[in-house]
């Protein structure tokens, strides 16, 4: 079984397209059991953010792992396969962990080397986890590349700006609202829907950059009423508004900034009133969420100017930030992944190796009984002396096709002599099944 990834992001899918197949928080735990019931899903992971869907797998082959899954996406966005199909990227065994490692790393996110995605990685972990849908093999991926994103971000340049979606969005609704970068945003109101991570993270950037005034409301209370606190404990005033009083709070403020985990849109024509009007500056909406938290059409009103994840991607194409540091992270990546295949290949042979020596050890225990039988009155000094001889002779004839098995597994040929090894010495298959599910148990 090898890993599968089948997904969609900002650069293969259109917004409309990413925010029928994105999954909710309240709805990754449905979904991910919903892979697991197909027959050819061993293992599941599901990542969806603000610009990606992407389902990790463990398949038994590719073909039939691809069909489940894509199986289950399509009955969730009621899309045709070939309608899907035009938007996925699929990668495969190596090619799917090495994406795995650059999604990690933010080198495949909107924003080059932004950090958030460690963390939408590690929140995706746990809720597999806790769904019970991770196994061995996604556990020892992800792992890794948690710690292969940590060690880009800390020995490369990649994230050295901290730019991210959030930053570039209040960046260009800095320049809307007349200043350039964020010098727009000082002594600005604004007002945020939402209070998961990316409204704590852009509560502090809005903090940093010298806004008068922060009013938080989400679903429930006590979450915008932990940003606000947090945002009076560094010295912004904040205050918590309940969702039906949005609508007479957006007269009050410059900027809305919307990032909640609703699927449907929060925020309509319908809520602006008379929001437009006697101002100065137009009021500027940010919409982060996916699916939309912002009826598009609320950016055909006068005086509101929309900024939303199609904003992003194209101000990050016009102020591209690739450098040689990408180069460098990139080359990272590619070492990561070598020392990872050859790592799993070599723990790919071992249940054989064991198998092979578990077997070996009993055929001695058995000649060595059989001579008890025979010669009962054997000095013990001397049956000791045996003993150690047998198992001496067993270590030695077994270190030449243990150390070849494992020379060729880092070459990735190890499968195939590990399979001679099985026949040659008629090796019970149930044996190495028996010793890797034992590891595994031990792991988890």
């Amino acid at each position: 079984m090898s890993l599968l990834v089948v997904g969609m992001s900002y650069r293969s899918a259109p917004v409309d397209v990413l925010e029928r197949v994105a999954v909710s928080c309240t709805d990754a735990s449905k979904v991910l059991h919903q892979l697991l019931e197909r027959e050819h899903v061993a293992e599941a992971l599901l990542l969806s953010t603000c610009n990606r869907v992407e389902v990790y797998a463990v398949a038994t082959t590719f073909h039939d792992g691809l069909g489940d899954i894509t199986g289950v996406l399509t009955d969730r966005c009621a899309m045709t396969l070939d309608e899907l199909s035009a938007h996925l990227y699929v990668h495969y065994a190596a090619a799917g962990v090495q994406h795995l490692f650059s999604v990690a790393a933010g080198l495949d996110s909107m924003v080059v080397g932004e950090a958030q995605i460690l963390g939408q990685l590690r929140t995706a972990y746990g809720g597999a986890e806790q769904a019970g849908t991770v196994g061995g093999t996604l556990h020892d991926a992800v792992q890794q590349a948690l710690r292969v994103g940590k060690r880009i971000h800390t020995e490369t340049a990649v994230g050295a700006a901290g730019a991210s979606v959030v930053s570039e969005v209040l960046a260009a609704a800095a320049t809307a609202l007349g200043g350039p970068d964020k010098a727009g945003l000082a002594g600005r109101r604004v007002l945020v829907l939402g209070a998961g991570s990316l409204a704590g993270l852009a509560t502090a950037q809005l903090r940093r950059a010298g806004v008068a005034e922060i009013a938080v409301a989400n679903r429930t209370p006590g979450s915008a009423q932990r940003i606000a606190a947090l945002c009076e404990a560094e010295g912004t005033p904040a205050r918590v508004v309940g969702l039906d009083s949005v609508a007479t709070t957006l007269p009050t403020v410059d900027l809305v900034l919307c990032c909640t985990g609703a699927t449907g849109a929060v925020l309509g024509v319908d809520d602006l009133g008379d929001a437009t009007s006697n101002r100065r500056h137009p009021l500027v909406v940010c919409d982060l969420g996916l699916p939309r938290n912002v009826e598009p059409a609320v950016g055909e009103v006068a005086g509101v100017i929309l900024l939303d994840l199609v904003t992003v991607a194209r101000r990050v194409e016009q102020f591209g930030r690739a450098s040689g540091a990408v180069e460098i992270a990139h080359q990272l990546v590619e070492q990561e992944l070598h020392s990872y295949l050859v790592t799993q290949r070599t723990a790919g042979v071992i249940p054989t190796v064991a198998a092979l020596r578990q077997r070996a050890a009993e055929v001695a225990d058995m000649e060595l009984r059989r001579l008890d039988s025979r010669l009962p009155g054997l000095d013990a000094a001397v049956r000791a002396e045996l003993t150690r001889t047998v198992h001496r002779v067993v270590d030695k004839l077994l270190h030449a096709p243990t150390v070849k098995v494992k020379q060729h597994a880092k070459a990735g040929r190890g499968e195939a002599y590990a399979d001679a090894l099985r026949q040659l010495f008629q090796l019970d298959p149930q044996a190495a099944a028996a010793i890797t599910a034992t590891a595994q148990r031990h792991d988890a």
